[in-house]
């Protein structure tokens, strides 16, 4: 085994979380391989201290300091296997960049992710929240993933039945702190169709033809719409997507519809998917901005932090958006990103 990394302390986290909020890891350590990861989670665990799990922080609010040890998954590599006809396994480690990793497929010509480029964060984390965008879900292509068990110490390999996916939930995400991890396995290919039925993707595509697409075309019209509707959080910070789209019974759906007409929805299989951007703009929040945080004025599901506001500066908005959509529509939001530090209310 490796030898244990440095682990530092009273480290800031501001600009490892990309709503770049202040907070601090009383210790923090980097990760670069499983063996690395194994001995700081023993060192934590003979320090008694909790641990929170970092990827790229693009999917995390931090309400305050963390008291115990930051761990940063930073496992590169990436790599081809089971090479055979038009088929192929790219392998990610969970510290790649997912976004560069979406675009190195498409380039190779493998499709499969191209819809979901420019979404934030890390290879490792994108199962968990099992990330989705333009008619794609991660779910669709993951083949597996070898994650570290903390329940038993061991690594495991966990295959696409096994993480019991949904609309952006996992086992991960149902299990929290049970499972880190390490490594993704994404089946791709380079004959299966193009996923270009998505309204946003069809107008921007126009007449061109699907024969004369391939998935870097994809990849960058997906990249081109999210500039266009999406804050960088590089240039203002933001978490993404901060409330999944709701679903409601389709006699809800139904009463909604008979008071607002208009109403942006989607069928399922089960229920009626609302469009939550709609549900908020309706409430009037899409641009509003205080002193320190505010709504995106293009996309109102994008909380921003304009002015160095703080964790709970975000979580404060975001609840008060979430009972002004609960008192017009009868609908809970709930959100998405994670919350260290908040309370039981905030993510409920």
């Amino acid at each position: 085994m490796s030898q244990r990394p440095e682990i530092r302390e009273n480290v800031e986290l501001r600009a490892l979380n990309t709503l770049h909020v202040p907070a601090r890891a009383r210790f923090y350590v980097e990760a670069h391989s499983a063996d690395e990861l194994v001995s700081s989670l023993d060192w934590a665990a003979s320090e008694g201290l909790e641990v929170l799990i970092l990827g790229g922080g693009s999917n995390l609010v931090l309400a305050g300091d963390f008291i115990g040890l930051v761990l940063r998954v930073a496992i590169r590599g990436r790599r081809w296997e089971h090479i055979e006809d038009h088929m192929a396994t790219l392998v990610l480690g969970a510290g790649e960049n997912w976004h560069e990793a979406v675009v190195y497929a498409a380039r190779a010509g493998y499709r499969g992710i191209e819809n979901l480029a420019l979404i934030p964060g890390t290879a490792g984390a994108a199962p968990v929240q099992n990330i989705g965008a333009y008619g794609v879900e991660l779910c669709d292509c993951l083949e597996s993933v070898t994650a570290l068990d903390r329940n038993t110490g061991e690594l495991v390999v966990l295959e696409n039945a096994e993480c019991r996916f949904a609309y952006r939930d996992s086992l991960f995400k149902q299990t929290p702190g049970r499972y880190v991890i390490i490594e993704v396995r994404l089946a791709l290919s380079r004959s299966r169709p193009l996923v270009l039925g998505y309204r946003d993707l069809q107008e921007y595509l126009g007449d061109t033809k699907d024969s004369d697409l391939d998935p870097l075309h994809v990849a960058e019209a997906v990249m081109a719409i999210r500039r266009r509707k999406l804050p960088d959080p590089d240039i203002i910070p933001n978490a993404g997507s901060f409330f999944k789209n709701p679903v409601v019974d389709t006699a809800t759906f139904e009463s909604l519809r008979e008071r607002d007409p208009d109403i942006v929805a989607y069928p399922q299989e089960h229920g009626v998917k609302l469009a939550a951007a709609w549900l908020i703009d309706q409430c009037g929040w899409k641009g509003f901005r205080n002193a320190r945080v505010g709504v995106h004025n293009r996309q109102a599901l994008v909380l921003i932090n304009h002015s160095g506001g703080t964790g709970a500066d975000i979580l404060e908005l975001a609840e008060t958006i979430r009972q002004s959509v609960g008192e017009r529509f009868g609908v809970t939001l709930e959100m998405e990103p994670g919350i260290v530090g908040g309370t039981e209310k905030h993510n409920r």
